[in-house]
């Protein structure tokens, strides 16, 4: 490589080889179960304007204010490179008229932007699944999208990964924790990390899920949700657990875990690895694989009007380091070019195993006496191998018996 060469940009990366192929498995696999469940597929815009962003996901988030990938166009418009999927999703909700579907199931996938720090498993350049049940006020929205995540894992075969679950309650619940959240961190104020004393008056819920040291402390000790849980979203958690209970779903409660903007109601759940498990070797056993929410407000910080929704998404990246390195599928058939001339014999028999369902390729270049050799390094099922008459090396002299010779073989 010339060092005049352009470098990929810090934070990306190029997907080759086995990666590549866990890669796939995982979108494959996500797309297969979504049609069980009978979510519909939507393509979302790489970039929307940037208010889209900075009304849905906060001005005080990190998010917004430290990671957006955000530029001037040409005509003068704030543009954003999406930095999440649900944003965009709920303003085409609204735009397009797709509340005529209600409730409507979707689901999608592709690349995100988001400028921090590279590490393991987390990019600048990072792809997600997405799954999303609009206009959907009843639990049993939040049990269909938990089966279907805990389905989606197992046939991954992602294994020592838990459900973990917790209520925000309704818009009264959440308000009066709030309250009590504020009155319980200003005692000590002085003792938390700068961040928190920040977010005291604005997002104390966001304290709840702090690393610091300083503000683990006194988070054990904060007022739970379940203290200010009306008698309505009491009734709503039961039924949601109560769902997952008949659907197989196993989880486990977390009280501590949070959604910090406001929009967020009732359910809030992340599947984490089990600490010692093998995802949690990959992962670390405080990384998220799948995560999510019912978020009933947010449609209204976009201008709609109030629409219940509920959805998760997971980083494909992290999903494909847990699948592990798959390879490409078996070579079946390997077509040999023995004489240069019988190429058109060589490339209609190739199309014709192509077509009918036969992972195939052919070896039509480099000299005739080592062909051979490159043909039983690809360590093929069957080498089939045409001169300049036809097909002559397995069975049969032409090259219609060859093909049906071959199939029968199959069989």
């Amino acid at each position: 490589m010339s060092k005049n060469t352009p470098k990929a940009i810090r934070g990306t990366q190029d997907i080759f080889g086995p990666e590549a192929e866990s890669f796939a498995f995982v979108v494959e696999t996500f797309e297969r179960v979504r049609k069980l469940y009978r979510f519909r597929r939507a393509e979302m815009p790489v970039f929307e304007k940037t208010e889209v962003f900075s009304r849905a996901i906060g001005e005080t988030t990190d998010v917004v204010s430290k990671e957006m990938y955000s530029f001037e166009d040409r005509g003068g418009d704030s543009l954003t490179l999406r930095p999440e999927f649900t944003a965009g999703i709920a303003r085409a909700y609204l735009t397009n008229g797709w509340q005529q579907h209600a409730p409507l199931k979707l689901a999608t996938h592709g690349p995100l932007f988001r400028y921090e720090r590279p590490q393991k498993g987390r990019y600048r350049q990072f792809h997600q699944i997405d799954a999303e049940i609009l206009g959907a006020g009843e639990p049993q929205a939040d049990v269909e999208l938990l089966a279907m995540a805990d389905q989606l894992l197992k046939e991954l075969g992602i294994e020592g990964v838990t459900l973990h679950l917790n209520t925000l309650g309704d818009a009264a619940s959440r308000d009066a924790w709030r309250a009590g959240l504020i009155e319980y961190f200003a005692k000590v104020r002085g003792e938390l990390s700068e961040d928190s004393q920040e977010r005291l008056e604005k997002n104390p819920l966001r304290i709840l899920d702090s690393k610091d040291p300083r503000d683990r402390a006194f988070v054990a000790d904060a007022p739970k949700i379940d203290e200010f849980l009306s008698d309505e979203a009491l009734a709503f958690f039961e039924s949601v657990t109560s769902g997952l209970d008949a659907a197989g779903v196993k989880w486990k409660r977390a009280e501590s875990l949070v959604r910090g903007l406001d929009y967020y109601r009732h359910t809030a759940f992340e599947f984490i690895p089990d600490e010692g498990s093998a995802a949690a070797g990959a992962l670390g056993s405080q990384s998220t694989v799948l995560g999510g929410g019912r978020y009933d407000g947010l449609m209204e910080s976009l201008g709609g009007p109030p629409t219940p929704a509920v959805g998760w998404a997971a980083g494909i990246e992290r999903l494909a380091m847990l699948v592990g390195e798959r390879q490409s599928d078996p070579l079946e058939a390997m077509v040999l070019l023995e004489n240069d001339a019988g190429l058109p014999h060589a490339t209609q028999l190739l199309s014709d195993l192509r077509k009918a369902g036969f992972v195939s390729d052919m070896i039509a270049s480099g000299s005739k006496k080592k062909r051979y050799d490159k043909a039983v390094k690809q360590d093929p099922r069957a080498i089939l191998r045409v001169n300049e008459s036809g097909y002559y090396g397995y069975s049969g002299e032409t090259i219609d018996q060859a093909l049906a010779d071959f199939l029968k073989d199959k069989v």
